[in-house]
């Protein structure tokens, strides 16, 4: 499915939730991993908002493009943010929602 870039320059970015390890398989608790480098992928909340709207929204970034020690209401920069719609089924169930990808996360706005 096709990704579509998401302009933060006007934005003002906060750490909503500090980095954890993406899982990929919540049975056996497999990290997932970037299909391009093999980096182990993190998820971390950001709060961005612009134009009076803010939106809290969870990123996934590769391990090497996230900056150790985040928290909490950090400003941070982020790089190359992409945004994907998916679709799966789940014990016959239909589920849908959209992904959000950065290359990279920069402490410090």
């Amino acid at each position: 499915m096709p990704s579509f870039k998401i302009d933060t320059s006007t934005a003002v970015v906060f750490v909503a939730t500090a980095p954890t390890p993406k899982v990929a398989n919540r049975k056996t608790g497999e990290i997932a991993k970037d299909r391009e480098t093999g980096a182990d992928l993190m998820t971390v909340g950001l709060l961005v908002s612009d134009d009076g709207e803010g939106n809290l929204y969870q990123v996934s970034a590769p391990e090497t493009g996230v900056p150790e020690g985040l928290t909490p209401g950090m400003p941070v920069s982020v790089v190359g943010l992409k945004a994907r719609d998916w679709e799966n089924e789940f014990n016959g169930e239909k589920r849908h929602g959209i992904a959000f990808r950065a290359a990279a996360l920069a402490a410090g706005a």
